[in-house]
């Protein structure tokens, strides 16, 4: 069991304690995005044999999951903050198994990234929805006390994350590629019965102003994300109209934002909350140089180092364990500041040894490396996401939420873009040195950020007004 995290009970919640009966639901329903992130890696190549496609073309099953996911998390998000979390779960697990569906049986590679993005939109619901869930809790009996399920919510995807490509694997030799697809069906349906038997009704009118939806802002913003993302998914000259789109979208979206009576994202109160948006900064910077390490050290593994496949995820597996590790002996106690300053720290270290780093590095010496990093990516998350908690306002908390997911798959698309233009046209050890300066800059800020901020101490559990 999860430290901190309580048992469960039957009966009616305890008024003075954490209704644990929302806890199956909402840690089933949180996973359903990274299984499906992880386990479409060994079903990329399956599916392009099938459908005769390159893997310039398969990628976009991964691109697909990405764009509709950081576009849908914040904008869901404030949905659950204005209609309440339980219909919006619903809505959210039961596209998963729809879009499950329509994967299984897709006729062609369109209709199958098609399914994608309907998984990508389905699967934003439940974290949001998670996070109302908790400061719902908080306010119902009083108690100020979420470190435990909050821990429980990023151990359960951090595992998942790490299990998937061995599930895909597992599923692919059974079912074939579709299987993949059909297990968010069983998927979809637990999150439904669970979440039709233990989820509290929405209380109309209870967590949102009763305004109409920010129609024109959600699409402003969409259209201003999905340029952005686009360009750093491949940055080039030819691709100069993305950022320039993004550029306008945007200041249409702050123009729209500052003049409506109730915006999508109040820029109006976001402007004044520095703390907020330094975390939102520290997630994209701490994301950067996480998914820069995964993706880029892995591939030097390979080509650099010279290891197979095999060998070389078995080096990453330090960094694995020592995650879930860490994740699960410090998450009962928040410590924001401090988890991010050891965080930055030991990755500016890794980084910094990184420059060391050639084609005869001891094997021993990689795992150590490996599983160091590991300390950072199982603390960092807690940290920002106790943070978000903490500073976000309680009536937009999903929405603040769902926008701390975006900044973190902005940061996977930039350490991509980051690698690609490192690792031009192969993983060779002058390329891992650039990349290592790179993320040792990310990582100087994210420290630089986090030392002089002494707001990250007052970040701490308090009574709530029933």
């Amino acid at each position: 069991m999860i430290p901190g995290l309580p048992r469960l009970r039957r009966g009616a919640p305890s008024p003075t304690a954490f209704d644990r009966r929302l806890i199956a639901p909402m840690l089933i329903g949180s996973v359903l995005n990274p299984v499906n992130s992880s386990m479409i890696a060994v079903a990329l190549v399956p599916i392009g044999l099938a459908f005769g496609a390159p893997p310039a073309e398969t990628a976009w099953l991964v691109t697909a999951l990405y764009l509709a996911t950081a576009v849908g998390q914040p904008i869901i998000g404030r949905l659950v903050d204005m209609w309440g979390p339980r219909t919006l779960y619903l809505l959210g697990t039961g596209l998963v198994g729809v879009a499950g569906l329509l994967g299984a049986l897709a006729p062609s590679l369109g209709a199958l990234i098609g399914a994608r993005v309907l998984l990508g939109f389905g699967t934003s619901a439940a974290y949001p929805a998670a996070m109302q869930l908790i400061r719902r809790e908080n306010e119902r009996t009083g108690e100020d006390s979420p470190a435990g399920v909050l821990t429980a919510l990023a151990v359960a995807n951090q595992t998942v994350a790490v299990i998937g490509p061995a599930l895909g694997g597992f599923l692919i030799g059974v079912g074939g590629w579709r299987a993949v697809f059909t297990v968010n069906v069983p998927l979809s349906l637990a999150c439904l019965v669970l979440g039709a038997l233990w989820l509290p009704r929405d209380r109309p009118g209870s967590t949102g102003s009763g305004r109409g939806v920010d129609l024109p802002g959600m699409a402003l913003f969409t259209v201003m994300l999905v340029a952005l993302m686009l360009f750093l998914m491949a940055p080039r000259a030819g691709t100069w109209y993305l950022p320039v789109l993004g550029a306008l979208a945007g200041a249409g979206f702050a123009v729209r934002e500052l003049r409506v009576p109730d915006p999508f994202i109040d820029l109006r109160v976001l402007g004044g909350q520095v703390p907020l948006l330094l975390t939102y900064l520290r997630t994209w910077l701490a994301f950067t140089t996480a998914y820069s390490f995964l993706y880029g050290f892995t591939q030097w593994l390979e080509q650099g180092r010279g290891l197979d496949a095999g060998t070389a995820g078995l080096v990453l597996l330090p960094l694995s364990a020592s995650a879930l590790a860490v994740s699960a002996l410090t998450g009962r106690h928040e410590a924001i500041r401090a988890k991010l300053l050891i965080g930055s720290v030991v990755q500016v270290a890794v980084c910094a040894g990184l420059f060391l780093a050639d084609a005869g590095t001891p094997l021993w010496l990689l795992l150590v490396a490996s599983a160091v990093m590991g300390v950072p990516q199982g603390i960092l998350p807690l940290a920002t996401q106790n943070a978000l908690y903490r500073q976000a306002e309680p009536e937009r908390i999903a929405s603040a939420a769902g926008l701390l997911r975006t900044f973190g798959y902005l940061g996977a698309l930039t350490s991509s873009a980051a690698c690609a233009a490192f690792f031009p046209h192969r993983a060779d050890t002058a390329g891992l040195h650039d990349l290592a300066l790179f993320m040792l800059v990310g990582s100087a800020l994210l420290l630089a950020t986090t030392l002089p901020d002494r707001s990250l101490t007052t970040l701490t559990p308090r009574k709530a007004t029933p």
